[in-house]
């Protein structure tokens, strides 16, 4: 059976984040460090080349494909920040209503700057997602 492309590595966040250009979206991507580091209480790890995760959890399908993935995270892309936090479970369209101006993939969060959101909701809809995750999938540290 395959592995996901996306594995994590020993990869240094401090060189990682230190590389993020532009250095507006550097600042972004510390604050979010900064962020998630408080809501989850877990070390960061980067995934593959360019996700910041926080927390994993293993999971097992019905078609007998399993593997890890990070519970949550973000990464500082050049179009936007891509923030990995509703694992798409449940609806959380009351939150998001209260978030800021986003936009939504199937799992994932897109925003341009945190200037763009309240950091309060984004902490509130962490938590929804690591509690909902974990309700299927248990969530550990890294």
């Amino acid at each position: 059976m395959a592995q996901n492309k996306t594995q994590p590595t020993d990869a240094s966040l401090a060189t990682f984040l230190d590389k993020v250009e532009p250095a507006r979206r550097r600042d972004d991507a510390r604050a979010l460090d900064a962020l998630f580091r408080e809501v989850t209480g877990f070390e960061p790890v980067l995934w593959g080349p360019s996700i910041v995760g926080y927390g994993r959890y293993h999971y097992r399908y019905d078609s007998g494909r399993e593997g890890d993935f990070l519970a949550t995270g973000f990464s500082p892309r050049k179009a936007n920040l891509s923030l990995y936090i509703m694992p798409g479970y449940a609806d959380f369209s009351g939150i998001l209503d209260r978030l800021g101006k986003h936009k939504l993939g199937k799992s994932c969060l897109y925003i341009n700057k945190l200037d763009d959101i309240d950091p309060e909701v984004l902490k509130e809809l962490i938590r929804a997602g690591l509690k909902d995750l974990n309700r299927r999938w248990a969530v550990t540290a890294n």
